[in-house]
């Protein structure tokens, strides 16, 4: 396997915008003392790899965006294909997306898939499945799958699909979607799951304690949503955090409540592409204000709460991939806010899809390529 090196920190000014009543979104954090890192190749020769879950065996399961589900052996130099895969939309942004383990994997050999769903008409949907992963040697399949949620209504688009998937404390799922570009102003809307965080049990019903308001479809926890295509519990707090693509200038962070707007397309930090103003400011009375925004816009992708014993000082550091940023993100956290940023692996140019904290404290990094590769964080030595 190959070996590679990087530790980079990078110095940015710290600032936080006014709005109103005292309230102050963070952005640009200042450098936080850099981490020497060495990165190991597990695996090549990923289609656009989107998600990935560690077996109990060590093996990985990772999902590819045109469709496929492969299971990547633990040294990376053996890859079998999982049939049963749900048909998925592959166009734009779409096509098979999160992967997860039930909590209960051990047992229950049960896992999730988000994809977009072709549906009738010629429209298309954020989707989750659930199926039984079975494996008999060199040969694996996906029995009973069961699709538990489906984004209403479709849309015709190829883009923003959200797509993230986590498990609470008590084994139900927070799942977020897109609000597909073409229809953002839907994501102020509480019936449909336009821009939205979904709470869902692993049945596909409403989670309880779910904010049940008047007008709120009963799965949706928070609205007001662009694109979040990252997000993690904090294991000590059981606090659900995500980050969102905002446009030019307006990635978040948020740390989602239940019954919550968090503004889009209302208010925003970001631009439209063209430069032109999106909605009515940065902020307004009733929506919430980010916890942290990027500008320029970092292109988030996934996202991990680290609480492993490789990297003792980043205890409940929130780690993030960036797409078009290409490079790993590290942010401090105190007290709820960002008091500091690292970027890592800013030397391999590449793009981030996707990091999860492995059993061992290490960090497993998926890079969004034609021929992606899963690599391995651990520290320098």
């Amino acid at each position: 396997m190959k070996m590679l090196m990087a530790g980079l920190g990078s110095a940015l000014v710290f600032t936080a915008s006014p709005v109103f009543a005292g309230v102050a979104a963070q952005t640009n954090a200042p450098a936080a003392s850099a981490t020497a890192v060495s990165v190991e190749v597990v695996a090549t020769g990923l289609a656009f790899p989107w998600g990935v879950a560690v077996l109990p065996d060590g093996r990985f399961l990772i999902s590819e965006r045109g469709g496929k589900l492969k299971i990547v052996s633990a040294d990376g130099r053996r890859a079998t294909e999982v049939s049963g895969v749900p048909a998925v939309e592959a166009r734009g942004q779409g096509g098979l997306l999160d992967v997860a383990l039930s909590p209960g994997f051990a047992v229950n050999r049960s896992i999730y898939l988000t994809y977009s769903e072709p549906r009738s008409g010629g429209g298309n949907g954020t989707a989750v499945a659930k199926a039984t992963l079975e494996t008999d040697g060199d040969v694996a399949k996906l029995g009973g799958v069961t699709v538990i949620f489906q984004q209403e209504p479709a849309v015709k688009s190829q883009f923003h699909f959200g797509s993230r998937v986590v498990f609470d404390r008590d084994g139900n799922l927070f799942v977020t979607t897109g609000e597909r570009a073409v229809a953002r102003d839907q994501a102020q809307n509480p019936a449909n799951h336009i821009g939205k965080i979904i709470h869902i049990a692993p049945d596909g019903a409403a989670a309880p304690g779910n904010p049940g308001l008047a007008g709120w479809e009963p799965r949706n926890w928070s609205i007001g949503h662009r694109n979040i295509q990252g997000a993690a519990l904090d294991p000590a707090t059981g606090q659900l955090w995500t980050v969102e693509h905002g446009a030019k200038g307006g990635d978040e962070l948020n740390s989602p409540q239940a019954g919550k707007n968090y503004g889009w397309p209302v208010i925003t930090y970001g631009r439209d592409y063209s430069g032109e103003a999106i909605g009515e400011g940065k902020a307004k009375p009733g929506l919430e204000q980010p916890v942290y925004y990027w500008d320029p816009s970092i292109a988030v992708s996934g996202m991990v709460v680290y609480d492993g014993a490789l990297f003792q000082s980043w205890k409940g550091n929130l780690i993030v991939g960036a797409l078009k940023g290409a490079h790993l993100q590290r942010l401090v956290i105190e007290n709820g806010k960002v008091v500091a940023q690292e970027r890592l692996l800013e030397d391999l140019g590449e793009r981030i899809r996707d990091v999860r904290q492995a059993p061992d404290g290490s960090l497993l990094v998926l890079t969004d390529a034609a021929r992606g590769q899963l690599l391995r964080v651990t520290p320098k030595r």
